[in-house]
């Protein structure tokens, strides 16, 4: 795969517009889902929704991101004011999109029990579009005069491929640099986040004398999208998980970042790992720095018993701008309910997408706010940290599709970092096994998929 790549030197966001426009996607034009719902349930040729009246009942599947299951229940709440006849039941079908994606496709398998509404992570709604597990979205958005052109474009165009739109952005992050104000001050350091991890290794040793905190900073739990995070470091230093569809995690230059981030833990000894939830730990007072989700930010301020700053992520040696991962979750349609169901579904993720509901969901959950018309005025003067997050999407960069697109991935990475900063293993034969499991994931799940 590495020297002959299926797709050669073609960009996420290139690839994703031409498979729109008929270059290559085989067996993944036809958008019939399984045939789980009986006669009733979604074909290709039935997704015109103008006749159908939406179901008086739909379960909506979710994980509530960013501890968002208050908030979650005040927009339904809302939502069957509006419209008394449709009663949306919140399902709690997972601790983390990992959990959630499991139950899905438990369901899937069964036949039976599917939601109508699922929230899906940036990591698995390409393997539910590969198995026709969910539904275009674009018969219900003109039907019901969603405004794409609203919406935040990177965020939004996550979901587009083959020409279609698969789901719309809900609780959407990046990753941000969180530290505490009071330590760095203590150890005399500028009050902002560092411009590169070299300048916070010249900072660390001053935050570990002068703060009394256990480790300068804490590295993200690595059951908790490890993939995610420490592409930072990796396009940091030049190097990546992958280039196009060229696995790329063992090059020198993504060797030479990992070691890095090995060398904080272990040779330099400023850095831990979380067992848990870095945020919590930071917000705890264990670390004095910590990289997490925005989704993070509220539960973070809230929690903290001192003065929280929040910045850019770091840059590298290599490059010092654009190294930050958007992500996160949206919601999507399965294919094996009802077209009532469905419409139902549309409806009330309209509803959720407004601009009013999602400025009440970013204050609730630091999320980002997926509607360009969204009033952020008031969060935005109770909560000033998440303009930062705000203003870092304009310089944040398209996942690597190893990350983004080839199934079960994210989870190989995790268990490589967990190699790396708990084990010790040697950086350079773990991201050499990586490779070749990363390229055995393409060859199965993905290539077939594809053509030239």
């Amino acid at each position: 795969m590495a020297a002959n790549p299926v797709i050669p030197a073609l960009g996420r966001r290139l690839f994703l517009s031409l498979a729109g426009a008929g270059t290559g996607v085989a067996a993944l034009t036809a958008c019939s889902g399984p045939s789980t719902g009986g006669n009733s349930s979604t074909t290709a040729a039935d997704l015109d929704f103008k006749d159908v009246r939406p179901a008086a009942t739909i379960d909506f599947w979710s994980n509530h991101p960013g501890k968002s299951q208050d908030v979650e229940k005040a927009m339904i709440s809302k939502f069957q004011e509006k419209y008394p006849d449709i009663k949306v039941n919140l399902v709690t079908a997972g601790a983390n999109y990992e959990e959630i994606a499991q139950k899905f496709q438990t369901a899937q398998a069964a036949k039976s029990g599917l939601p109508a509404l699922v929230v899906l992570s940036d990591v698995w709604w390409f393997r539910y579009y590969l198995n026709d597990s969910i539904i275009p979205l674009d018969s219900l958005i003109s039907q019901l005069n969603v405004p794409l052109d609203d919406f935040r474009t990177s965020l939004v165009n996550d979901y587009k491929y083959d020409g279609k739109q698969w789901a719309l952005p809900y609780g959407r992050s990046t990753p941000l640099f969180y530290y505490n104000k009071d330590h760095f001050k203590a150890a005399g350091l500028p009050d902002r986040a560092p411009a590169t991890w070299q300048e916070f290794a010249e900072w660390a040793p001053k935050l570990k004398a002068a703060s009394g905190a256990q480790y300068a900073f804490m590295h993200p739990a690595l059951a908790g999208y490890a993939g995610w995070t420490l592409q930072n470091n990796l396009w940091g230093e030049g190097g990546a998980w992958s280039k196009d569809w060229d696995i790329t995690c063992d090059s020198a230059e993504s060797v030479a970042a990992l070691q890095e981030v090995q060398d904080s833990v272990y040779k330099d000894s400023w850095a831990g790992v979380s067992s848990k939830d870095s945020a919590d730990d930071f917000a705890a007072g264990l670390a004095s720095a910590t990289v997490s989700s925005t989704g993070s930010l509220i539960g973070i301020l809230k929690s903290a018993s001192f003065n929280v700053g929040v910045g850019f992520l770091p840059g590298g040696s290599k490059a010092k701008t654009e190294v930050c991962p958007t992500g996160g979750a949206g919601l999507g349609i399965p294919s094996g309910v009802t077209r009532e169901e469905q419409l139902a579904a549309a409806m009330f993720l309209q509803f959720v997408t407004e601009p009013e509901n999602t400025a009440e969901f970013s204050a609730a959950t630091g999320y980002m706010p997926i509607r360009k018309s969204a009033d952020m005025t008031a969060v935005l003067a109770k909560t000033p940290q998440i303009k930062t997050a705000m203003d870092q999407l304009a310089v944040t960069r398209v996942q690597d599709n190893a990350r983004a697109f080839l199934p079960g991935a994210d989870q190989e990475m995790a268990k490589a970092a967990a190699k790396i900063l708990t084990q010790k293993a040697d950086v350079k034969a773990t991201m050499t096994e990586l490779k070749t499991t990363l390229e055995g994931l393409y060859t199965k799940d993905v290539k077939p998929k594809l053509k030239a």
